[in-house]
């Protein structure tokens, strides 16, 4: 927003210079031939070939963007010399709001807070914005000495602003960073960063959790879309402009200060690269891949000044990367350059062998300068203290952390701006979502747009047309908006979350009516009319980190409910514009088929007309915007083709031939250049079957592998998936009706007549110990017809619960849903590493229940587990 002279930059939409891989397009907008796909030739000096092993003389010498100052450094020898050991220690812990009152942070000289996906001040993470900023103001106070000579060291308050002050109802809402890759705009990710740091301060914290800087090697990680690229290059660009957008430029009077706040660089090292894209897994990579491929981000990000670096959950060559001191300590310090401090993620350290959550030694002597123990800071903190004590965690290595976070805050002015109230921006609730924020969010989603197909020049739409517009994604902010969005996984949203949003419906309908057409809504595309055309909005629904990882890259393995629409329209003569809303690419070729032209709309935000922007055309029927967007991640031809990267070997004449996408990185087209992209070779339906391990039952069907079936008392079981169907004897029926579409829902009635069970089963067996651990739940999309008689059973696997109390509760409710953590069936006696039934439903006793789902869901369900069945 800003330019070097602080004054607002006007002329926002200038055209900035490739980068990277994509200047092998240009302005052209044919598809990338492998003979065009230029390889980055290998990195220099070539790493000796050890596993696991670092040798950080071959790793690039950086420097700080930041200068030390004489002055802060004596200020730290001086404050280092009168704190206590307990005070030194409670520097270094960092507390969840949701586990920690101002008079905790008093008693335990904590050196931080934070708030969790799911925290917020008084236990509620929707709260309205002054609330948050008079939390700060209370957590503020309680850090400052009750005595005039104790130090004076204010804590500071990290957030997730992700994608803007993303925790914050009414906040500017940016496309994802898979979105802003697209873009190709290092100038934009400033103004950003920039408006990010602006709205974090009006609510009163001072740090920001962003950016991440993975590098994206497996696009079936759930956090792809946090990452910008698959490429390190437009990584590496970005990474050093939108930490000097957040925390401003070394060296100027507002550095840190005034609009902005600390930055953090993460997740360090390789989250991006982990086998299989399991979050939080191993990444197998060589070191020479591990510098050249994963640390360039950070490189760029240190020479910006970035204050705070992540550690990540994952491992290298099965050593977690929190208690990995060659490259926390010898690498990212000793040889990048930091000179901020090292904070850990969530937990994390209780990963490390022989650690805890309430004890890691291990963590801190690796290099973690600061642990982030949301709910098991009071343990750790005794523990921590017991081992300074002892020496098993060196005074020396106590004091360096301490340090480390005593320069950030000194550089950052939080010892002397006084309460966040006070401070800069401080409740300037104009602020949050203003006008001119969301015009630099709105140019943001047209610059990310990637237009992949456009048959017949269909787009731009003309004015005066009738355009239906429909799918689940059509008027669904939380949808376009994604994870991180309020809540955590970007779950339970609603219209009234978003006062400044616009839905891309409503950015459609608002240009069609000023340029003398209609738009109408309908989701399911039914119309009485036949439009001129319909743009239909579809995708992925809101995760964030492991509840997103996938077995492949499939979109609808079971349910083509999406593709069916599409054909559907195409079928009636109507001409489709698709919009895909999605956090990563995908195997969608059935749907480019069944659509005229396509757009990769990614997560956008909150600003849906700039989805509007680019389709329509301006109501004299000249263009508004043409098309820049293009890939910044290879796009599969089917759904097994992962890992799928731009080559980058010392041999490129074999990468090259290897290659072989859908869309090459660097594809799009535009408006300036029409081609027809015809007719794709779909991936035979056998390959959309793979393990799948979140989703059981999807609109009334099993999804497969999984296979429903009824079980009767006699342990005989039936299978169910053509209903109508019953068990021998009759205690047990169910058929399948209509609720949105067709025969989208399961009916099951219990006669009472016997035992019965309602049963998912069939596939491999799955491993759910990450999913178990991150406390995600089993969720029952359904509707109680009558009212459990006598006991209904949840069981997984060996673990059941009693569901009676849970469903007699929802009677009455109409749709609604149940849900039941996965720990409580695991504590029930479910082995979580090998679930072979994720799902059966019991009773002796009449009930009558109407399903539609059956899946994994994060965070639902009452936190205590219902009662386990009575013998």
């Amino acid at each position: 927003m800003r330019n070097g002279s602080g004054k607002f930059r006007a002329g926002l939409y200038g055209v900035v210079a490739a980068i990277g891989g994509a200047a092998l397009l240009g302005a052209c907008s044919t598809l990338p031939q492998k003979a065009d796909i230029v390889v980055p030739p290998p990195a220099s000096p070539p790493v000796p070939v050890a596993v696991g092993v670092v040798h950080p003389d071959l790793w690039p010498r950086g420097q700080s963007g930041v200068a030390r100052d004489p002055a802060i450094e004596a200020e730290i020898a001086r404050l280092l010399a009168q704190m206590t050991l307990e005070e030194k220690v409670g520097q270094t812990i960092q507390a969840d709001i949701a586990s920690v009152t101002p008079n905790d942070v008093r008693q335990y000289h904590l050196g931080a807070i934070l708030n969790g996906g799911a925290s917020g001040p008084n236990g509620n993470d929707r709260a309205p914005a002054p609330e948050w900023l008079k939390a700060a103001d209370a957590f503020y106070k309680a850090s400052l000495p009750a005595t005039p000579e104790r130090p004076r060291i204010p804590l500071i308050w990290g957030s997730d602003s992700v994608h803007g002050n993303s925790n914050i109802i009414g906040a500017t809402l940016f496309p994802h960073n898979i979105g802003l890759g697209a873009a190709r705009d290092p100038e934009l990710m400033r103004w950003i960063g920039e408006i990010t740091a602006i709205e974090t301060r009006v609510v009163g914290a001072d740090w920001t959790f962003a950016p991440t800087i993975a590098v994206v090697r497996d696009d079936r990680w759930g956090r792809t879309y946090e990452g910008y690229s698959e490429d390190p290059d437009i990584v590496r660009d970005y990474a050093g402009a939108i930490v000097e957008g957040i925390q401003g430029r070394p060296g100027d009077p507002d550095f840190l200060r005034n609009g902005h706040i600390i930055a953090t660089a993460k997740h360090f090292l390789g989250d991006g690269g982990t086998d299989k894209g399991h979050d939080q897994g191993d990444n197998l990579a060589s070191e020479e891949e591990l510098r050249d491929i994963f640390s360039p981000g950070y490189q760029s990000a240190i020479a910006a000044g970035v204050q705070t670096v992540m550690a990540s959950y994952s491992s290298w060559h099965g050593q977690k990367m929190h208690g990995n001191k060659a490259l926390l300590s010898d690498v990212l310090v000793g040889r990048l350059g930091l000179d901020g401090f090292v904070v850990g993620d969530w937990n994390a350290h209780g990963q490390l062998s022989g650690c805890s959550n309430t004890s890691c030694a291990a963590a801190y002597n690796a290099g973690v300068d600061m642990v982030m123990a949301p709910d098991s800071w009071r343990g750790l903190y005794n523990n921590t203290l017991a081992q300074a004590r002892s020496g098993e965690i060196p005074i020396a290595r106590l004091d360096e952390a301490v340090s480390r976070i005593l320069r950030v805050k000194l550089r950052a002015g939080v010892m002397d701006e006084g309460a966040p109230s006070a401070r800069p921006y401080g409740g300037q609730w104009d602020q949050l979502g203003s006008p001119e924020h969301r015009a630099v969010a709105r140019q943001a989603v047209r610059e990310s747009l990637v237009l992949l197909k456009n048959d017949g020049g269909l787009l731009p739409l003309k004015p005066g047309l009738h355009v239906l517009v429909a799918g689940d994604g059509a008027d669904d902010l939380g949808k376009q908006c994604g994870g991180w969005t309020i809540s955590w996984q970007g779950t339970g949203n609603v219209r009234a979350d978003f006062p400044h949003g616009q839905t891309i419906f409503e950015g459609i309908r608002e240009q069609m009516r000023a340029a003398g057409g209609a738009a109408t809504l309908s989701v399911d595309g039914s119309f009485r009319e036949k439009p001129d055309a319909a743009i239909v909005v579809f995708g992925e629904d809101p995760y964030a980190e492991f509840a997103g990882d996938r077995e492949t890259l499939a979109f609808e393995p079971g349910d083509a409910h999406d593709l069916h629409l599409l054909q559907s329209l195409h079928a009636r003569g109507v001409p489709v514009v698709a919009v895909f809303l999605s956090g990563r690419p995908l195997y969608v070729t059935r749907e480019i088929n069944a659509s005229d032209a396509f757009v990769a709309a990614w997560l956008p935000g909150s600003e849906g007309g700039g989805v509007a922007d680019m389709l329509l055309r301006k109501p004299d029927g000249t263009v508004a915007y043409d098309f820049r967007g293009r890939l910044s991640y290879s796009w599969p031809r089917g759904p097994n083709q992962t890992p799928l990267n731009l080559p980058r070997a010392s041999n490129p004449a074999t990468a090259v031939a290897a290659y072989d996408p859908l869309f090459a990185f660097g594809y799009g087209l535009d408006y300036a250049h029409p081609r027809d992209l015809g007719p794709l070779p779909e991936a035979p339906d056998s390959e959309l079957v793979a393990a799948n391990v979140d989703t059981y039952l999807q609109a009334g069907h099993a999804v497969p592998p999984w296979s429903l079936s009824l079980i009767g008392a006699d342990g005989a079981a039936a299978s169910a998936e053509r209903a109508p169907a019953t068990t021998k004897g009759g205690a047990l029926s169910v058929v399948r009706v209509d609720h949105k579409t067709q025969e989208d829902t399961l009916v099951a009635t219990w006669s009472g007549s016997g035992r019965a069970s309602l049963a998912i089963a069939g596939g491999a067996p799955i491993d759910l110990t990450r999913q178990s651990n991150g406390d995600m739940s089993l969720r029952l999309d359904l509707r109680i017809d009558k009212v459990p008689a006598g006991r209904a059973i949840l069981a997984m696997e060996r673990g059941a619960v009693d569901l009676t109390a849970a469903l007699r509760a929802v009677s009455g409710a109409g749709w609604t849903s149940v849900a039941v953590r996965l720990s409580c069936f695991k504590a029930a006696g479910a082995d979580m590493r090998a679930i072979a039934k994720p799902f059966a439903l019991s009773s002796t006793a009449p009930l009558v229940v109407s399903i539609g789902s059956v899946r994994l869901a994060p965070g639902e369900g009452p936190p205590t587990c219902p009662a386990a069945p009575q013998s």
